[in-house]
């Protein structure tokens, strides 16, 4: 099994990049297959999710060119041959491996082909709830049967059928909900709706835009008329913010402490990490340098002594992915910070509410489970732990940044899963804990194929 030593840092002072934006992958690697045209993307996350969303759709008769690989990773810059949205049969079933995200967004795609496909996953995506959005296409006349051990989980069997558009309100704020419906809303005779009970991270509606299909916004209310075809642009995705936010909380918590995040997504739908560690404290300023479709800049960011906080409804659907390591900052921060209204976290990759828990505690912090959250009383000193990962990437890289702080050596389990969102974490984490100054220190090795 694989394992991460951390040993405790004094400064942290480094200016480096972190690799492309899950989330805008997944969807580039969608449209770019649905597109008219050649799509080039470049910055692409070359992370195991990532490639198998990429991987369908060559699957569903896509042309995928690579021009620049991560080193034993995947690739970073590529083309995409788009079917102009006339999709093959996939030969056999779907592997979307670990990704609810893929699971999800494809299921929309596939919704409303003549064809019939499946989607599975590993034992982790297998046990997270798809009826989430087996209901909203069902409404769209979409045929879906989930055949999992579970009810209401993957594998999803999708016959064929011809989708009918409609208005759907989302039960609760979820990105994934949201694009789901608005992918079928694509291959649907009119105009399809979805309606939010609050903002989310809005990187579909942006990628509608940038591949000429208009997404209409109406408050929380996004419209999308089927029917048109994707044209080919040319995108780079910007580096992810929730890759990002391990480093910035490190930083944050140390006195002093100076970094800066170079060409990261800036999109004010996935920022609210910078407004919760300002309030605990950090000095932080956005440097953004392009605006084009997604905007992408610099973060610096200097620490400080934390103090503790109480996440905000609103903030909680476009920092749910972030919520582990901002837990490892209200543990190094004096006060209370409070969670509530975070239930999702419940049906991750893990029970990542009991999880943080579980492993909070295990380095001597004094937490609170409820059912929606928690509550952390910061500022006890952290002791090293043996921390198991349960195959959660975001809870391993978290409790790797609180073994930055802890007295002694922390050993993380099982961080294969790391793979999943953050290809190089673990040579980042070797630069920070080395001290090194130099960004070339950070640079990840690329090759370009034969």
């Amino acid at each position: 099994m694989s394992q991460l030593q951390v040993r405790p840092i004094r400064t942290l002072d480094a200016a480096f990049g972190v690799p492309g934006d899950k989330s805008i992958s997944h969807r580039a690697a969608i449209l770019g297959g649905l597109a008219k045209g050649t799509t080039t993307i470049r910055n692409f996350l070359p992370s195991e999710d990532c490639v198998n969303t990429l991987n369908t759709m060559r699957a569903l008769g896509a042309g995928v060119e690579i021009l620049r690989e991560l080193d034993g990773h995947g690739p970073l810059d590529l083309r995409i041959e788009g079917r102009a949205m006339k999709l093959q049969p996939p030969a056999e079933p779907v592997d979307c491996g670990n990704s609810g995200t893929g699971m999800r967004l494809l299921a929309g795609v596939l919704a409303g082909q003549p064809f019939e496909s499946s989607l599975f996953g590993d034992a982790s995506l297998s046990s997270r709830p798809m009826g989430r959005i087996t209901t909203p296409l069902g409404k769209m006349g979409a045929r879906i049967e989930t055949r999992g051990e579970k009810p209401g989980c993957a594998p999803l069997h999708i016959h064929p059928a011809t989708l009918r558009p409609v208005s759907y309100t989302l039960p609760v704020a979820s990105a994934q909900v949201k694009s789901t419906v608005l992918l079928a809303g694509l291959f649907a005779d009119g105009r399809t709706t979805a309606i939010q009970p609050a903002e989310t991270r809005d990187h579909t509606e942006r990628l509608f835009e940038t591949f000429g299909i208009p997404a209409v916004r109406d408050g929380h209310a996004i419209h999308i008329d089927g029917g048109r075809v994707p044209a080919a642009c040319d995108l780079t995705v910007p580096g992810d913010i929730s890759s990002a936010a391990f480093w910035l909380v490190a930083a944050a918590a140390i006195p002093g402490a100076a970094l800066r995040v170079t060409n990261v997504g800036l999109n004010p739908t996935r920022t609210a990490i910078l407004n919760v560690l300002a309030r605990m404290g950090a000095a932080i300023q956005e440097h953004a340098h392009t605006t084009h479709g997604e905007p992408i800049g610099d973060i610096e960011i200097r620490g400080a002594s934390l103090r503790g906080t109480d996440l905000r409804l609103r903030e909680i659907p476009n920092l749910i992915d972030e919520i582990p390591v901002i837990a490892v900052a209200a543990a190094l921060a004096t006060g209370t910070t409070t969670i509530r209204n975070a239930a999702e976290l419940r049906v991750k990759e893990t029970d990542r509410i009991s999880t943080v828990v579980e492993n909070l505690r295990l380095m001597g912090t004094d937490v609170t489970e409820f059912n929606d959250g928690m509550e952390i009383r910061g500022g006890a000193p952290l002791r090293a732990a043996a921390i198991d990962s349960h195959g959660d990437h975001r809870i391993a890289m978290a409790f790797a940044i609180a073994g930055l702080f802890a007295d002694g050596e922390t050993t993380v389990t099982g961080t294969d899963c790391i793979h999943t969102s953050y290809p190089g974490f673990a040579a980042h984490l070797a630069a920070v804990q080395n001290h090194l100054t130099d960004p070339a220190a950070y640079q990840l090795p690329t090759r370009t194929p034969a």
